[in-house]
């Protein structure tokens, strides 16, 4: 397995995806590349400076092949940084062979831009521990490549039921119900695109999901290069995992979309469903999110924000502090207690 880092043809220095111009930045001597222009002036640089692997039990020890220092990561991070030199180091051999992605979303949001989200979402909220939106707190924020595997596939067939219309009319001192009861049939076919599913066990099911939905359409050909300043995870979870419940989804919207078109009832009973699915293809695709974790120190129980790297959408599940609900109570229990004290020394 290779640990890769991707260097400026300039000076050498590391060079990083920039979401905002969509090329490479390097930090050193502020050169910019284009994909194209970095492969035409470096090649394929897939295979440069590789370092020697070490698995260990859940996790692996490699060698930084800027500055020779270890770094230690967990069995399913394919991009990270190395946390002597900063260079950021590429797992390549991580996203090879069948676990090298098909498709990817760039980063469309910064870092800088990223905070300022951030700062708007949680100025919302009055209650928020100081240490979680503190400076410090601010500078864990990773931008993190998700494994997804995104489904797609053509859908056809038809629905057939009884629609029943029930309506009352008032006739002087009578009210008259009409039942009505029509035959249905509907078909049609329709072509699905991008549904998604966490190929990650081990992140947060809420986080994963929370940020969704991503304009997949907009995904593009996977480069390992757009890894380089981010972190990534490889996929532990198979296609064939969510196979069942993506098969369930698809079908329930189409029928309900055929049922939905054939008009507004009190009631309808299908007697017929007949849905075939063909053209299925799984494709494994990397999706832009930015993260900040916080960990209570009582509890130790992890509250996280989330932000969708592509939209700009946010999740989060935050933490309360105690102390200023306490303040907050006080503030209001106390004067209407001194209140009630006074108008009932006087009543």
């Amino acid at each position: 397995m290779a640990a890769i880092t991707y260097k400026c043809p300039n000076c050498g220095g590391g060079l990083i995806f920039d979401p905002k111009t969509q090329k490479y930045g390097c930090e050193y001597c502020r050169s910019q590349f284009s994909q194209e222009e970095l492969e035409a002036l470096s090649g394929d640089q897939d295979g440069e400076k590789e370092s020697r692997t070490e698995d260990l039990e859940g996790a692996a020890l490699y060698t930084c092949p800027s500055c020779g220092a270890q770094i230690v990561t967990d069995e399913t991070t394919a991009a990270t940084f190395c946390y002597y030199c900063h260079n950021p180091v590429v797992l390549s051999g991580r996203l090879s062979g069948e676990f090298r992605p098909d498709l990817v979303i760039p980063f469309q949001i910064d870092r800088k831009k990223a905070r300022e989200i951030f700062g708007q979402w949680v100025g919302r909220k009055k209650f928020v521990p100081e240490a979680f939106c503190s400076e410090g707190s601010l500078e864990t924020m990773t931008g993190v490549y998700y494994p997804y595997w995104m489904y797609s596939c053509h859908i056809s067939g038809k629905l057939e039921g009884q629609g029943t219309m029930v309506s009352q009319t008032t006739a002087g001192d009578m009210r008259i119900t009409t039942t009505r009861i029509y035959e249905v049939s509907r078909s049609g076919e329709t072509q699905i695109q991008g549904l998604l599913r966490s190929a990650l066990k081990k992140g947060d099911r809420n986080l994963a999901e929370g940020v969704q939905p991503f304009e997949t359409e907009k995904a593009q050909e996977f480069s390992m290069g757009l890894l380089s300043g981010f972190q990534a995870e490889k996929r532990d979870m198979e296609s064939s995992q969510f196979s069942q419940e993506a098969g369930r989804e698809v079908e329930e919207f189409f029928l309900d979309g055929l049922k939905n078109q054939g008009g507004a009832y009190s009631s309808f009973q299908v007697t017929d469903r007949q849905v075939h699915r063909d053209q299925e293809k799984w494709s494994y695709a990397l999706l832009p999110v930015w993260t900040l974790t916080y960990r209570e120190r009582r509890s130790g129980k992890i509250y996280y924000f989330a932000l969708n790297g592509q939209t700009g959408k946010t999740c989060g599940c935050l933490p309360v502090d105690k102390g200023k609900l306490a303040v907050l109570f006080a503030s209001v229990f106390f004067p209407i207690l001194i209140f009630m004290l006074i108008v009932g020394y006087f009543i």
